[in-house]
């Protein structure tokens, strides 16, 4: 079993969550303006705070401040934790099936003599 990874935790924490993906879906065209991030969500500015906290604290945004002007920008490198562990896991599901499929192409080779 593979060893608690508490980045790794914290990402699909961030991911987790369909307004954070949006927000990121948002941010990987150009970066944004809080406000700016705000209105389509429909939320309260505070609860879009939190959420750009949360995705924050993971790492996938960075946020400047120009006098009352917050601004946030997408880490697409933070992202790379994920893609090793889902790529990790692929190739142990794939060699499980193809073993699979070499068992049961056995049994129907023994099945037809």
């Amino acid at each position: 079993m593979t060893k608690y990874d508490p980045e790794l935790s914290l990402l699909f924490h961030a991911l987790a969550d369909p307004t954070r993906r949006s927000i990121l879906t948002r941010l990987a065209e150009t970066p944004a303006r809080v406000t700016d991030l705000a209105d389509p969500t429909g939320l309260r500015l505070p609860t879009v705070m939190r959420h750009l906290t949360v995705l924050e604290e993971a790492g996938l945004i960075a946020t400047s401040k120009d006098g009352r002007v917050r601004t946030c920008a997408i880490v697409p490198e933070a992202l790379d934790p994920v893609r090793t562990w889902l790529d990790e896991q692929r190739a142990i599901w794939e060699a499980r099936l193809d073993r699979l499929d070499d068992y049961v192409m056995k049994l129907m080779k023994e099945r037809d003599k």
